[in-house]
C-alpha cells in the first residue's frame, strides 16, 4: 500500500504564479526528517529522510518501512542526486527501489540539455519532454525552501509518476496555522488544492514557515475515502 503515500508517489514541478527566484536567507545545508504515517488512524510506516548539500551538489534519500503486516513489503527507498541552482534543486538522477522487486524498481535519468526525462519501468526506456523545473519523487518538497518568501500566490504543480505526468494547482490559506506536533509547535502554511481537474482524491500540505518550509504535515483522501496522513516526528537542521 505504498503507493498511497504522498512523498513516495509522485514528484512536483513546482511553479509559483509570479516569477520565480532563490530565496535570500541562508538554506540548510543537511536535514534529517522522521515521519510516522497513518492510514484511517492506524500506524501504518515510519519514513527516514536525510538532504546532504556538498558544494554545489545535493543527495536526498528517503526509506520507508511499514509496520506489522506492512513491513512484508520490504523497506521502500528513494534517492536523488543533482544540482543546487539559484532556482532551487536540479535533480540528474532518481531511483526508486521497492524490497528486493527489481520488476518495482524505477530509474530516471534528466537529460537537461536535450530537455529530456529518461524513465526506466521494468526495464523499458520511455522518454518523455522535460520541463525547466522538474523535480522527482525524493526531492520535491525540499525544493519549497527555494521560492520566494512568504509563499503567498497559488502554486502549479506537474505531477509525475514515472509513468504519466499529472497537473494539479494548490492554494495557500490565508490563515497561518499552528500545529501541535511531537511536543513542538510549528507555525505553518497550509496548501489546498484548486479544482485538481474534479478528481475526488486529495492531497493537502503544511509547510514550517520557520523551518526553512520544511513539511511537517501531509493529508491525503482517496477516492475511497480512505485517509493517509504523515507527520513530522523528528527533525534535525544544519
Amino acid at each position: 500500500m505504498f503507493q498511497y503515500l504522498r512523498i513516495l508517489s509522485f514528484a512536483f514541478l513546482i511553479i509559483p504564479t509570479t516569477v520565480f527566484a532563490a530565496a535570500k536567507y541562508v538554506l540548510p545545508k543537511q536535514i534529517q526528517a522522521t515521519y510516522v504515517v497513518s492510514k484511517n488512524g492506524k500506524l501504518f510506516a515510519e519514513v527516514r529522510e536525510k538532504y546532504i548539500v556538498k558544494g554545489n551538489s545535493y543527495l536526498v534519500e528517503s526509506t520507508t518501512k511499514g509496520f506489522g503486516v506492512y513491513a512484508l513489503l520490504g523497506e521502500r527507498k528513494l534517492i536523488s542526486m543533482g544540482k543546487v541552482t539559484n532556482q532551487g534543486l536540479k535533480p540528474i538522477h532518481f531511483e526508486l527501489h521497492q524490497g528486493n522487486n527489481e520488476r518495482k524498481k524505477l530509474s530516471t535519468d534528466f537529460d537537461w540539455s536535450n530537455n529530456t526525462l529518461h524513465m526506466v519501468i521494468k526495464g523499458e526506456v520511455e522518454d518523455v519532454p522535460l520541463t525547466s523545473g522538474t523535480q522527482d519523487l525524493a526531492n520535491f518538497s525540499y525544493q519549497f525552501m527555494f521560492l520566494p518568501k512568504p509563499i503567498k500566490n497559488d502554486l502549479i504543480i506537474l505531477l509525475t509518476t514515472g509513468k504519466k505526468l499529472n497537473k494539479y494547482h494548490y492554494r495557500v490559506k490565508s490563515e497561518k496555522e499552528t500545529l501541535s506536533i511531537a511536543g513542538q509547535q510549528y507555525k505553518t502554511i497550509h496548501l489546498v488544492p484548486v479544482n485538481n481537474n474534479n478528481q475526488q482524491e486529495t492531497k493537502e500540505l503544511w509547510l514550517a514557515t520557520e523551518q526553512s518550509y520544511i513539511l511537517v504535515r501531509f493529508l491525503m483522501l482517496d477516492e475511497n475515502g480512505e485517509k493517509l496522513e504523515q507527520t513530522l516526528t523528528e527533525l534535525h537542521v544544519q
